[in-house]
């Protein structure tokens, strides 16, 4: 039997009403919603569920109220006494991760995410930085014109690997067009620009990663239970003293998420479990591995039809 790996969402997989059905229906769930308004001392709950989404799609609101939802929806997992052999998430999802591993217990995390979305924001004014997907084309490539358009003065950087011909580019305006311009010309299939409010996981962030250091620094940070595959570098971590190391990077480097993936599948892992809303990485792993199996988690049903799956193959 192969193994199972637990991967969460990161920003933009924001829904109004994510979570609520799961907090009506499972006590555990519920005390997940109160305990973030607790920490965060207001009503994200309320936000989440009734929106407005404008508000909702805020960095500083998307992080918590994602997490938030991804844990919510965890509990029930949990109680079912479905481990997984992994963890991993996509930027923001890390963090829903490093709680499902125990690296982190959830308010900790629920404030973290809040400042590292405050941070983010502060961290390049409005309008001067940005992103965008560059379609069916060379990373070895892309890499090479991110560079180029950087050390010529306009600073762009490759921020999320996610799978095969999907990669995300970060940075000034300027060197985010001029980068998309020279790909397309040289054969990209597209370039799509992102609606972000800032140029995430990119040189730009540094200011960002070093406020949210002190942070980290308040936080207690353990040892994982299950193995966290880490963004920045694709490997499984345990050791809690790696962590907030690996997080500040994770600010200003890129997500390797397809390249995580595979390092997961290279272990024995089958079976992908999304938990939180939406479907994107279960997408994006399919485009990486057509032979695995994915299953997404993200109100009561599809969490009971996840239990009875995993519980019928014996995992």
């Amino acid at each position: 039997m192969g193994k199972i790996a637990f991967v969460f969402p990161g920003q933009g997989s924001q829904t109004v009403g994510m979570g609520q059905a799961i907090a009506e229906a499972d006590q555990r769930a519920k005390h997940i919603f109160e305990e973030a308004d607790q920490r965060l001392d207001e009503s994200l709950s309320s936000l989440i569920f009734n929106g407005p989404i404008e508000e909702l799609t805020k960095t500083t609101n998307a992080q918590p109220a994602l997490l938030t939802t991804s844990i919510a929806l965890l509990q029930r997992l949990q109680e079912a006494g479905i481990q997984p052999d992994y963890t991993a998430g996509h930027s923001l999802g890390e963090y829903s991760a490093l709680v499902a591993s125990g690296v982190m217990e959830f308010s900790d995390a629920v404030y973290a995410v809040r400042k590292r979305g405050e941070f983010m924001e502060e961290a390049v004014p409005n309008g001067k930085g940005t992103m965008a997907a560059i379609m069916g084309f060379d990373r070895e490539k892309l890499q090479q014109i991110t560079g180029e358009v950087t050390q010529a003065g306009d600073s762009v950087q490759m921020a999320n690997i996610n799978c095969p011909g999907q990669i995300v580019i970060s940075g000034t305006v300027a060197g985010v067009e001029k980068a998309g311009a020279v790909a397309k010309v040289q054969g990209a299939k597209r370039v799509i620009p992102l609606q972000v409010s800032g140029p995430f996981h990119s040189e730009l962030m540094k200011p960002a990663a070093e406020k949210f250091a002190q942070i980290l620094a308040e936080i207690n940070i353990s040892d994982a239970k299950v193995p966290v595959v880490a963004n920045v570098t694709a490997h499984p971590l345990t050791d809690g003293s790696q962590f907030a190391e690996k997080l500040i990077e994770q600010l200003y480097s890129p997500v390797l998420w397809e390249d995580s993936v595979e390092a997961m599948i290279a272990n024995g892992v089958d079976t992908f479990v999304e938990i939180g809303p939406g479907k994107v990485l279960s997408g994006l792993i399919k485009k990486i591995n057509r032979s695995v199996t994915t299953i997404s988690v993200q109100d009561p049903d599809s969490c009971q039809s996840a239990i009875e799956q995993l519980k019928g193959e014996g995992k």
